[in-house]
């Protein structure tokens, strides 16, 4: 199956989740996390601010911002590049691929990021991830040196090829379907 399939299989089972047991799913998921010693030993955590379909992230930047985390989120540049910057609440405008972004420039060093939560539609066993096409993870990924998890449905793990330029993340936790 080409990965542009893929990506429309996935999505149509994304989409069409019950609320409740998304909801459940996706705490679950957080508090795995939450538990991980990734996220633990980390000071500096970088995330995706979610779209309704995705495991929302919500909760765990008011957890993170509670246990004294810094959290940053992605912003998109021109050119295919992308920063992560401070998140602030009530700063957000929404970019032309009509997700949230931060409005601050105050770009964060890679180096200073200690986790990145990776997001993605598709993982495979050896954590490499098929996203949304427009390859700014894997660009941002191909020399950043800190730890990676991501966050996934158990119906998201699919086998595949990688492409060259493909990042894979350390870490893929994947949450089983409730008895819901």
């Amino acid at each position: 199956m080409s990965k542009s399939a893929l990506r429309q299989a996935v999505l149509a089972q994304l989409k069409g989740q019950d609320p409740l047991v998304k909801e459940e799913r996706d705490q679950a998921l957080i508090r795995r996390l939450m538990e991980s010693s990734k996220y633990q030993k980390s000071t500096t955590v970088a995330l995706y601010l979610s779209l309704a379909f995705e495991v929302n992230t919500a909760s765990l930047i008011k957890a993170a911002r509670a246990d004294g985390k810094q959290i940053l989120v992605p912003k998109t540049l021109k050119g295919g590049q992308m920063v992560f910057v401070p998140y602030q609440a009530g700063h957000l405008e929404r970019s032309s691929f009509g997700v949230l972004e931060p409005t601050n420039m105050e770009v964060v060093e890679k180096g200073a990021i200690d986790l990145i939560l990776v997001p993605g539609l598709i993982w495979n066993q050896q954590g490499y991830r098929i996203g949304f096409g427009g390859g700014f993870y894997d660009r941002y990924l191909a020399d950043y040196e800190g730890k990676t998890v991501s966050l996934s449905y158990d119906f998201q793990i699919r086998e595949f090829l990688p492409e060259a330029h493909d990042q894979p993340v350390e870490e893929v936790i994947v949450g089983v379907k409730n008895s819901v």
